[in-house]
């Protein structure tokens, strides 16, 4: 059953300009394989038009045809194809027959430390660059000094697991003082120490603002910060279907929803959390907004799910994850205004992709500029979540004194966060 490395993954070009790359995976299967490609392919910016999984539960096929997000995007092809073939399982006999996952060392975290002169956008500009380098952020602390300048500390591990060598830091320093230019006083780069996991927690928050980001239900009640505007009230429909009458062996799902950003990495990663292989999935095109997939499934001792209230519980969480799998809510913090985002994070510890990275560039693009930013994690009684705090400025545009205003915002971030 050997298969050379080479042809574990593929990526394929389109035969013609503007046209999907088709990616290829072809190796030996484990829980939430296709919940981590999927991942993968969300950080490297890509969007999937469709695709095809099929596992017989020792061996996987994956097709999956992608996009960027944005044409303005220099996707690293030769890097993702290394991403991906790091996350799956050696084509080796022995794992065949063991099915044992093999432990990876988790990578060392780095204190990216910089102070400078302030000016508008400045976060999404740092932050792009260490998306483009492939460092992912992993703690955010942020802040203005009454004289118009920043310290930033940016938490980071390396996707390619080369920032221990003094190549990569060099050429990372390098990248970071042509972003800063001239405005740049100090800019190091180092090991964090030990005491870094005793401060990941998010500052406390307010017990109404706790409530309404991490609550397991969001009400259609307008006066909540979570609700969608009116024209959007459409994107709370969705559904999910299980029919256990096709298959001797299976479950269906048929999911049903709108689309958004990342959708197909919130459906696996759900279906990951709660134990549930897929053996067979497609995932059709977006049609006027929708997207369909039908997914047959099983629970992790191989049978199917034929108990009503699993079946329940597993289309609502499906639909909650799929209608808001980010939380927006904006508050007042003493005299000043605060926007927060929130995200479930997977119980394997990893949180979702490149949300810091749209986040600072929504605020840039409605030209709002950040006082402080801090990411941290909260634990609530189920689940542990990753938390984006965000201190604005005043700004001539939106008016933050009132509620429409703040509301305004709130939507106009949403949106861009979810690609609609």
């Amino acid at each position: 059953m050997g298969v050379l490395n080479d042809d574990v993954v593929l990526i394929q070009k389109g035969s013609k300009p503007g046209e999907p790359y088709i990616i290829t995976v072809n190796c030996p299967d484990k829980t939430g394989l296709g919940c981590d490609i999927c991942r993968t392919i969300l950080d490297f910016g890509l969007y999937i038009t469709k695709g095809d999984i099929s596992t017989d539960g020792i061996w996987c096929y994956i097709v999956l045809w992608v996009v960027p997000h944005s044409s303005s995007l220099s996707i690293r092809w030769l890097n993702l194809k290394d991403r991906l073939l790091s996350i799956c399982p050696p084509c080796s006999a022995s794992y065949c027959f063991n099915l044992q996952a093999n432990c990876t060392t988790p990578s060392p975290v780095y204190l990216l430390k910089f102070f400078s002169l302030d000016r508008k956008g400045l976060l999404h500009d740092v932050t792009q660059v260490l998306c483009e380098l492939e460092l992912s952020i992993q703690r955010v602390k942020v802040t203005t000094t009454p004289d118009d300048r920043v310290l930033d500390l940016f938490f980071i591990t390396d996707n390619l697991d080369l920032l221990h060598t003094k190549q990569r830091q060099e050429d990372t320093l390098e990248q970071l003082n042509a972003v800063l230019g001239e405005s740049c006083i100090s800019c190091e780069l180092q090991l964090a120490s030990p005491e870094y996991k005793n401060h990941q927690c998010i500052s406390s928050l307010p017990p109404v603002i706790a409530e309404e980001l991490f609550r397991c239900e969001l009400s259609d009640n307008e006066s909540r910060s979570q609700a969608l505007s009116p024209d959007m009230t459409i994107l709370k429909k969705a559904t999910v279907v299980v029919d256990n009458s096709l298959s001797p062996a299976h479950t269906l799902l048929q999911i049903h929803c709108v689309d958004h950003k990342g959708l197909v990495y919130d459906i696996l990663r759900t279906l990951k959390d709660c134990n549930i292989k897929i053996s067979y999935g497609r995932f059709s095109q977006n049609m006027k907004g929708y997207r369909d997939l039908d997914l047959f499934i099983q629970q992790k001792d191989g049978k199917k799910i034929v108990d009503l209230e699993k079946q329940t519980a597993l289309c609502s969480r499906l639909k909650v994850e799929m209608l808001h799998p980010l939380r927006v809510v904006i508050s007042n913090r003493g005299p000043d205004t605060e926007l927060l985002f929130a995200n479930p994070v997977e119980l394997s510890g990893k949180g979702r992709p490149r949300v810091f990275f749209d986040a600072t560039l929504a605020l840039k693009m409605l030209g709002i500029c950040i006082f402080s930013a801090e990411i941290g994690r909260h634990s609530t009684s189920d689940r542990e979540w990753e938390v984006y705090r965000f201190l604005l400025e005043e700004n001539c545009e939106f008016q933050f004194l009132n509620m429409v205003g703040k509301n305004q915002i709130v939507d106009r971030v949403r949106r861009l966060l979810m690609g609609w």
